[in-house]
């Protein structure tokens, strides 16, 4: 039997998982590591916390393969075939011409270049620049974190050889190369996404030449031979590391959401619903993205700054219940999942962290609407789990209208170990929703991907296709109507409150 080892590097920690080509998850580690916030908007990582945690995740994992005895590569290549790469998108770090970090990574929440996004938004260049990279016009993207650091901060932009991200990073004191796949560079806004190379429009707008940036290469990519140093890592000198592919992208593979009308539906720290499609599409509204997953594969959707954080959030400062954990924020969700769907009227606009999909409004701020005196604290959570739920509703109505229906929803995230909440989506939605078991879809979408890239499995959709639900969520009629007006509440209140925000 052989195994790769998946490697998701997110914005709150790093996972890994063993992953069979049978399809079976056999061993798995993860590590954390802190954001660093104010209240400017910076959201920042440091890079070498994030090296550490996929070096510390990759030991767990191969310890674990070893006591099991899976580590080894024996005979008729049996055991470990190589190391596949999952990681966050939007990020940007400035290294110099050694490659250390001028600054931290900055993530996908760093909002500090939202003035830039906005004034490029809805101009004939920015509209252009979307049609071109399938990625929409918000601060999440470093073509807007490059504007702003190039005004803002112009000694550091001059100062800086290269700008790249999280995984190109990690590729780089690992390989010594600066390579990016094609999925990371499809969700920076500085790459044509049809050509496969970066955009000369964008290049020219930011004031950057192409040799400021990695090498764009294929999804399956590979490398063998890290750089000396890395022997403690215990691995085979030649041992295969496939590039990999972006979180959002992988979330779809490590769920099976390839086929047409198969949706994939995320909530983790923040929320995206996501089609797979074999060309990209883009939006005349310019609401959702449409990211490179590999060769023949885009995946197109939208994502929210607000999921789980969201539910954190009131636990923490509404609730008092500082640093509450999973079985905590579970009783919360059993706790509101005691009212009536709908929360008798209550309304909320989960915008804590303004918004991407598909209002992609920076500025935009949390609402609850329609207080009365019959609410209690349980409606208040239930109004902010339905919110979040709405907010994923509209993008899934974007997406829709875009490319076509959808007929069943794969969830992943850490929610999907919450009855309750699983419920609370096919029923918003009225589709089916399925579940495979595991909140770690983006780490095991990297295993799949490597599966594939080094030829162990024939093609995608059969990477794809060893992922099975363990868990079927049929949506109740009842609750359609309910749901429908509170939709349309919803919507129609950010509209309505857009301009006094």
């Amino acid at each position: 039997m052989r195994v790769v080892i998946g490697i998701d590097i997110g914005t709150t920690n790093t996972k890994a998982v063993c992953f069979s080509e049978n399809g079976a998850v056999l061993a798995s580690a993860g590590a954390s590591y802190p954001v660093y916030t104010d209240a400017d908007g910076r959201h920042e990582l440091d890079p070498d916390h994030l090296l550490e945690a996929v070096v510390a995740t990759l030991k767990e994992v191969v310890a674990k393969m070893v006591a099991a005895g899976l580590a080894g590569r024996g005979v008729k290549g049996q055991g470990l075939a190589g190391i596949g790469f999952s990681c966050a998108m939007h990020s940007l770090i400035a290294v110099d011409d050694d490659g250390h970090p001028l600054t931290r990574a900055m993530t996908w929440a760093d909002l500090r270049s939202e003035s830039y996004a906005r004034a490029l938004k809805g101009s004939e260049t920015g509209s252009r620049i979307y049609a071109v990279t399938g990625t929409p016009i918000h601060a999440m993207s470093p073509l807007c974190k490059l504007l702003w650091m190039r005004e803002e901060q112009p000694a550091l932009f001059k100062r800086a050889a290269r700008f790249i991200s999280i995984k190109e990073y990690i590729w780089r004191r690992l390989f010594g190369k600066y390579r990016v796949d094609h999925s990371l560079a499809s969700a920076t806004g500085l790459f044509d996404i049809r050509r496969k190379i970066w955009n000369p429009e964008s290049l020219e707008l930011v004031g950057i030449d192409a040799g400021r940036l990695s090498e764009p290469v294929p999804c399956t990519y590979w490398e063998a031979g890290l750089l000396p140093g890395w022997a403690s890592l215990g691995l085979p000198v030649d041992l295969p590391f496939v590039i990999g592919s972006s979180d959002g992208c992988l979330a779809n593979l490590g769920t099976g959401a390839i086929g047409r009308g198969d949706t994939a539906l995320t909530i983790g720290t923040s929320g995206a619903i996501r089609m797979t499609t074999t060309a990209p599409e883009t939006d005349a509204k310019e609401r959702i993205f449409s990211y490179v997953l590999a060769d023949g594969y885009y995946v197109c959707g939208g994502a929210t700054n607000n999921g789980g954080n969201v539910l954190q959030w009131y636990a923490n400062q509404v609730l008092g219940r500082k640093g509450a954990d999973a079985d905590e924020l579970e009783r919360l969700v059993a706790e509101a999942d005691q009212v009536a769907p709908g929360s008798e009227g209550l309304v909320f606009l989960p915008y804590l962290l303004g918004e991407r999909a598909p209002v992609w409004d920076a500025r935009a701020k949390g609402v609850f609407f329609g207080v009365r005196s019959i609410h209690e604290q349980r409606h208040f959570l239930r109004a902010v789990l339905e919110g979040v739920s709405l907010s994923l509703r509209q993008i899934g109505a974007s997406l829709e209208e875009t490319i076509g229906p959808i007929e069943r929803i794969h969830a992943s995230g850490g929610f999907i170990h919450s009855p309750a909440w699983l419920q609370l989506i096919a029923d918003i939605f009225q589709k089916k929703v399925l579940v495979t078991g595991s909140a770690d879809a983006s780490a095991i979408g990297a295993a799949q991907l490597g599966l594939y890239a080094l030829g162990i499995v024939p093609a995608l959709d059969v990477a794809a296709s060893l992922v099975k639900p363990e868990a079927v969520y049929e949506p109740d009629a009842a609750r359609a109507a309910v749901y429908q007006k509170n939709f349309k509440i919803f919507t129609e209140l950010y509209q309505r409150l857009r301009d006094l925000m």
